[in-house]
């Protein structure tokens, strides 16, 4: 998907940022992630992974703030993964009401239960806090529209897998996509269940 294909709050944003066309890897994986396939985008550091993430998600909820429901959710591996996602999505969203959450396991659970409560439309999160927030009834996932799981290597440590695997349970019909260096066979179980039919799309 070329970047003219994107709605204008992003192409004025990459434009001021000196982007004039996607990289390789994103070429293969934009258009994909458009047309809503469920994917697995596995490349190294520096292919564009994280910007994939931050354009797609922006573009799919056209820019727009909507109702109080998280329509997508982004699952880091800490604190500090969290809060430079979110910084780098602020830096696309100059123009936009969405509205964009961090949780995690260092603040206080009830006060990111009630913030969440009053409405946002993207929620970046570890997996325990997440399904901490989830079981107190916290977040409500059934307008889900995206579940990402971004630099997905920290899944295999700390019970992460289990964790993320959960969370479809509690979700309807829903595009994943999931960005790492590497395809881990632990995937697998992934493809045949809620990842069913998902492509593997790799750097070429």
């Amino acid at each position: 998907m070329p970047f003219k294909k994107l709605i204008q709050l992003l192409k004025d944003t990459l434009e001021n940022k000196g982007y004039n066309e996607p990289l390789a890897f994103q070429k293969l994986i934009l258009s994909k992630i458009k047309g809503g396939a469920s994917m697995f985008c596995i490349a190294p550091k520096g292919a564009g992974k994280t910007t994939s993430i931050i354009l797609s998600v922006i573009q799919k909820l056209k820019g727009k703030a909507f109702e109080d429901a998280p329509r997508a959710l982004i699952f880091v591996k800490d604190k500090q993964a969290a809060l430079a996602l979110e910084l780098e999505f602020k830096a696309f969203l100059r123009g936009s009401d969405l509205r964009v959450y961090c949780a995690y396991d260092e603040k206080n659970i009830e006060d990111q239960r009630n913030e969440i409560y009053d409405g946002v439309d993207i929620v970046i999160a570890t997996p325990k806090r997440l399904n901490k927030i989830y079981l107190l009834n916290g977040i409500n996932l059934n307008k889900l529209q995206m579940f990402i799981v971004d630099d997905a290597e920290f899944l295999f440590k700390n019970n992460n897998l289990s964790e993320v695997t959960r969370t479809p349970e509690s979700i309807g019909k829903c595009q994943y996509l999931i960005f790492s260096t590497t395809f881990d066979n632990r995937f697998k179980r992934w493809q045949e269940t809620f990842m069913y039919n998902s492509q593997v799309i790799k750097s070429t």
